[in-house]
């Protein structure tokens, strides 16, 4: 995992260093979690999860209009689930994972950013 911030000063500090460590966590307690962000998501995959979510059939008896607007709100959903901003915080769930790190940027008066995060599964390749 990356996190960044703007100066060693911070960096160093107690309050980045146990963010750092939350978000380390909240990766590894999220098997859902494959992106910072909903906007890395690529658009093949929002495609993919749009053709799945449109084929089911509890949708096949709907009017287009309304099938179409279930489908974008249960894609939106979907695509919170794999980004980890968008997580409920597993310290607080009435906080996002994203709420946290602005709470720590006022706090610390400094830029924090989640730049990117690998992973892994035991019994992967």
């Amino acid at each position: 995992m990356e996190v960044n911030c703007e100066t060693d000063f911070v960096a160093r500090r107690p309050e980045f260093q146990q963010l750092a460590k939350n978000i380390a966590m909240q990766i590894a307690a999220s098997p859902t979690v494959n992106y910072v962000s909903v906007n890395e998501i690529p658009t093949e995959v929002i495609e993919r999860e749009k053709s799945i979510e449109a084929g089911k059939d509890d949708l096949a008896n709907k009017p287009e209009q309304i099938r179409e607007k279930i489908v974008e709100g249960r894609i939106e959903k979907i695509l919170k689930t794999q980004s980890l901003l968008d997580q409920s915080f597993i310290r607080d769930n009435n906080q996002t994972v994203d709420e946290v790190i602005k709470q720590i940027i006022s706090q610390l008066g400094e830029n924090i950013k989640v730049a990117r995060f690998i992973r892994f599964q035991l019994g992967e390749e």
